[in-house]
């Protein structure tokens, strides 16, 4: 007996169709619901080969780094918060560290340079202040001698008030000292630290301004050279000094020859005639010629010919070196006196003040001519000691605008950006809570393992 299998042809009733329809229109059937939960219990899920461990736990492994890297970078921000630098060590930025510590050794050097250069401003405006006085004072000296060659002037008080104003220049030399600096009564020069710099290998040295100091004591009265013979007058000082009377009356007066054979460099002589006078300087270019005498001389001639006294010459003597003539023209209305002084070089400032006699007219010549050598010193020495003070000044501006500069320079290289800092300070701390939650969830895992035991 052999068993065929028949073939039943679909069914299409009412209710088979009415179960297809409805799988189409969304809602399966029951049975078809049950094939299709089947189906998908048998397809093939992801991570199908991941199992649950109690001694590895790989996702709260993952959370952890995730949550150290986090809190790293908080960190970071709230240091960059704390001491507002990006980079305050060498771990942070090496190159850029090094570059900045060796700008703020710099700025603290340049804050010591800066502390010397007002120390010498503040004693070289002493210097100034000083010589400004003196100044003046010798204006009312000049003025107490040109008052002495009055008819009738009481010379005894005015030699009174003239050796008054003397200790008085001598007292505010003294006194003008800052520091142990007294540009005013020592001369030299004092190098001021005015800058550093830096060549391209990284080589620092220091840079300097030097100021020349005055002597303008009156006790420093210096060598005496010796330097004037008369025909008839009689030399005084050492022979630094000659003085004596032309009446109006003479043509030829007297004959002083200079002797340069112990002249230096810088000595004055002064030349006065009634109630003027002229003050040469001794140049290295005299001393170096063949007759150092002929050269002084025919100088001296041309300083009195630029006084412009009317009927009162010198004239330079070509047979006799360094011979000068004092010449009158016999039509002055008044005697006139006339004197030569020499200063030495290293003798004070105010040392020809020293001599002043008015008491005589040939004293009260060799006053005026004193008064003016020793305005001409102290005029110079105000006139090169503010230019130092200038100088000085401009460098010690631009020291303070190239500190700022390297100060703006270092912050725009590790100064942290508040801003910046502040936001991703907000963004880290959300990432950090985040990052708790995360590994929360992942050290729970493990613990759903329990429920199989149960």
């Amino acid at each position: 007996m052999s068993l065929h299998a028949v073939e039943r042809p679909a069914r299409t009733g009412p209710k088979e169709g009415n179960r297809i329809a409805s799988a189409e229109g969304g809602t399966p059937a029951p049975e078809h619901g049950v094939i299709q939960a089947i189906a998908a219990s048998k397809a093939p899920q992801p991570n199908e080969d991941t199992m649950t461990s109690i001694l590895t736990n790989t996702s709260a492994m993952a959370a952890l780094q995730s949550l150290k890297a986090t809190n790293s970078s908080l960190s970071k921000a709230q240091d960059e918060i704390t001491t507002g630098l990006k980079i305050s060590g060498a771990k942070d930025n090496a190159s850029t560290w090094a570059i900045a510590q060796t700008m703020r050794s710099d700025v603290s050097s340049f804050k010591q340079v800066s502390d010397s250069l007002n120390a010498s401003i503040a004693a070289v405006g002493t210097g100034v202040d000083a010589a400004e006085q003196i100044s003046d004072l010798l204006t009312q000296m000049k003025s107490k001698v040109t008052a002495s060659m009055a008819a009738g002037a009481d010379t005894s008080t005015i030699q009174d008030d003239i050796d008054a104003l003397t200790a008085q220049m001598q007292s505010i030399v003294d006194a003008a000292s800052i520091n142990g600096l007294n540009f005013v009564g020592s001369t030299g020069t004092t190098d001021v630290l005015s800058s550093l710099t830096r060549d391209s290998t990284g080589a620092q040295s220091a840079a300097f301004i030097g100021v020349t100091g005055f002597d303008l004591s009156t006790g420093t009265v210096g060598t005496a050279r010796n330097a004037f013979t008369a025909a008839t007058a009689v030399p005084a000082a050492d022979g630094d000094l000659v003085a004596f009377s032309v009446s109006a009356a003479t043509t030829a007066a007297d004959t002083i020859t200079l002797d340069a054979t112990n002249f230096a460099v810088g000595d004055k002589i002064s030349i006065a005639v009634g109630n003027k006078a002229t003050t040469y300087s001794v140049t290295t270019d005299d001393l170096a010629a063949t007759s150092p005498a002929d050269v002084i001389a025919v100088k001296l001639k041309a300083a009195v010919d630029a006084m412009g006294v009317t009927g009162f010459s010198l004239d330079y003597d070509l047979g006799n070196p360094g011979e000068l003539i004092v010449n009158n023209d016999g039509t002055g209305a008044v005697d006139r006196n006339v004197a030569f002084s020499l200063t030495p070089a290293n003798s004070g400032g105010l040392s020809s003040l020293t001599n002043i006699d008015v008491s005589t007219a040939a004293g009260r010549t060799a006053a005026l001519g004193a008064v003016s050598t020793a305005a001409d010193t102290v005029n110079g020495a105000a006139a090169s000691l503010g230019s130092a003070q200038a100088r000085l000044e401009a460098q010690a501006s631009f020291v303070s605008k190239l500190t700022d500069n390297f100060t703006t320079s270092i912050g725009a290289m590790v100064d942290a950006d508040m801003e910046e800092a502040s936001a991703r300070l907000t963004a880290l701390q959300t990432q950090q809570q985040l990052g708790i939650q995360s590994l929360s969830i992942a050290n729970q895992t493990p613990q759903t393992i329990l429920s199989l035991f149960r």
